[in-house]
C-alpha cells in the first residue's frame, strides 16, 4: 500500500477553506466538461465517414479536452493536499486519519460547516458516524 497522509481532525479543519476553494472550482469544470461532451456527442451523431469532421465537432472535442485537463489538474491539487476525493456532485472528501491505533476515515461533504462524521475504512458514506472529538484530537501524522 502506498503511504498516506495520516491527518488529525485540527489539520483537516484547517484544509476545509482552501477545499471549498478547489470543489468550486472542480464542480464548475465538471459542468462545463459535461456540457462539452453533451455538444460533442451530439455533433457526432451526425458525422459520416465521406465528410471528416466539422469545424463544430473540432472545436467541442478540443472544448471537452480542455475541461478534462483543467479537471485533472484540481484532481492533481487534491491529491496533493493528501485527500480522497470522493464524488463530483456530492462533493464527498475523505481524510485518513487513526482511531485507536485503526486506519479511518474523517468524512467531510461540500456544504458542511465541519468535519463531523469518520467512517471505517471499506464502510464508506452510509457507514459515516458521528466523531467525538476527543477521539481525534491527539492524532500526529
Amino acid at each position: 500500500m502506498t503511504a498516506v497522509r495520516l491527518f488529525s481532525l485540527d489539520e483537516a479543519e484547517r484544509t476545509l477553506p482552501l477545499l471549498r476553494r478547489i470543489l468550486a472550482d472542480l464542480k464548475a469544470e465538471h459542468a462545463r466538461w459535461r456540457d462539452a461532451l453533451a455538444e460533442y456527442e451530439l455533433l457526432a451523431a451526425n458525422v459520416r465517414a465521406d465528410r471528416g469532421e466539422s469545424m463544430d465537432l473540432i472545436q467541442a472535442r478540443a472544448a471537452m479536452s480542455e475541461a478534462a485537463s483543467r479537471i485533472n489538474g484540481f484532481l492533481g491539487e487534491l491529491e496533493a493536499i493528501g485527500v480522497l476525493f470522493k464524488g463530483f456532485e456530492e462533493g464527498l472528501v475523505d481524510f485518513y486519519a487513526l482511531r485507536d491505533d485503526r486506519l479511518v476515515l474523517l468524512c467531510w461533504k461540500d456544504g458542511e460547516d465541519h468535519i463531523s462524521y469518520w467512517h471505517d475504512v471499506d464502510a464508506g458514506f452510509a457507514g459515516r458516524q458521528r466523531i467525538d472529538a476527543a477521539e481525534f484530537s491527539g492524532i500526529v501524522p
